[in-house]
């Protein structure tokens, strides 16, 4: 088994608010990410597959191929786009980066299995200081 991971980068513009909480509650739980006005990012995404090297190719997958399923269905989704309302995938989710990165992966797993590999894991960084990773259900 190889680990192939491959960075993608994506701006993105985003608010953590629930519709049900006052103002107040909102700013309480989520401080400044809870700015009526938005506020973005510069994320970095690292998309890891796993999966035994073809012999024929020597490739686990086609870096071009992997590429283009993260550009089709992610990048091209959120890349300079305000993620709670233009993205069809965040649609009535928080949209935390935790739950990005979970959206994310769901996106990507069952392209990348079609091309014989497995989504291993999904690693999105948010600033410097904060990122996350998930590994799927």
């Amino acid at each position: 088994m190889i680990y192939l991971t491959r960075r993608e980068r994506f701006n993105a513009a985003h608010k953590l608010y629930r519709e049900g909480w006052t103002l107040e509650q909102n700013e309480a739980v989520f401080g400044k990410c809870s700015n009526p006005n938005w506020h973005g990012h510069n994320y970095e995404l690292f998309v890891t597959v796993k999966g035994e090297v073809n012999p024929e190719t020597g490739f686990v997958i086609d870096l071009k191929e992997l590429k283009k399923i993260i550009t089709t269905y992610v990048i091209d989704k959120l890349d300079h786009r305000n993620v709670n309302l233009d993205v069809d995938f965040m649609q009535g989710k928080m949209a935390s980066t935790e739950v990005l990165a979970i959206e994310i992966f769901h996106q990507l797993k069952p392209h990348v299995e079609a091309h014989q590999a497995f989504l291993h894991s999904v690693r999105l960084v948010e600033t410097e200081n904060n990122s996350v990773e998930y590994f799927g259900d």
